[in-house]
């Protein structure tokens, strides 16, 4: 009745939910986005319907020990931001310069990491993805932008209405497949 596009819209709010369940347990969160763009990746270039099993099987395909370094590692990172947070406002001398360039660190490596996710190469070895994120990053510089106003929208949109934060993940996981996509010249045309 509403037609394919609908159906995509959907998808994406679905995989939104689901991916929000799965990144409870936080050290899970780059696996859960990277299986959601590996999912929307399947939905936007061969029309595949989106579904739980698809998901899970996409999950699984990181392993277990794989998802929980890549869990660690964003923790570690999270942790040394706070912590610099709280260096900064002790009042130590260059503590605003130090917090403003690790701030621009910080953001150039969400950016690199949700490209990352959304690399199809994630799943084998995230070193690989990261490597090959990084490279389109240097390659795509207005990619690296979108994506940073995709996590920019998405904190925008949570931030008015919080009740939105469960459905978040499914747009932003849906705007850095495309970006990748774009990037990649691998999206299929679409009609009308």
């Amino acid at each position: 009745m509403f037609g394919p596009r609908f159906a995509l819209f959907a998808d994406m709010l679905a995989v939104g939910i689901t991916t929000a369940v799965v990144c409870l347990p936080v050290v899970t969160a780059p696996a859960a986005l990277a299986a959601a763009c590996s999912v929307l990746r399947g939905a936007i270039r061969e029309d595949r319907t989106v579904t739980v099993g698809r998901y899970a099987a996409a999950l699984r395909a990181h392993g277990l020990p794989r998802t929980l370094a890549a869990g660690a590692t964003v923790l570690g990172v999270a942790a040394l931001l706070g912590l610099d947070l709280l260096l900064a406002r002790a009042g130590l001398p260059g503590a605003p310069a130090v917090s403003a360039a690790l701030a621009v660190l910080a953001a150039a490596a969400l950016v690199v990491g949700l490209r990352a996710a959304a690399d199809p190469a994630a799943a084998a070895s995230w070193r690989t993805a990261l490597r090959n994120a990084s490279a389109r990053a240097v390659a795509d510089p207005g990619g690296c932008v979108l994506t940073a106003v995709a996590v920019v929208l998405c904190g925008a949109f949570v931030w008015m209405l919080p009740l939105l934060a469960p459905l978040v993940l499914g747009p932003l996981a849906f705007a850095v497949t495309v970006i990748e996509l774009r990037a990649t010249g691998n999206s299929r045309t679409s009609e009308g």
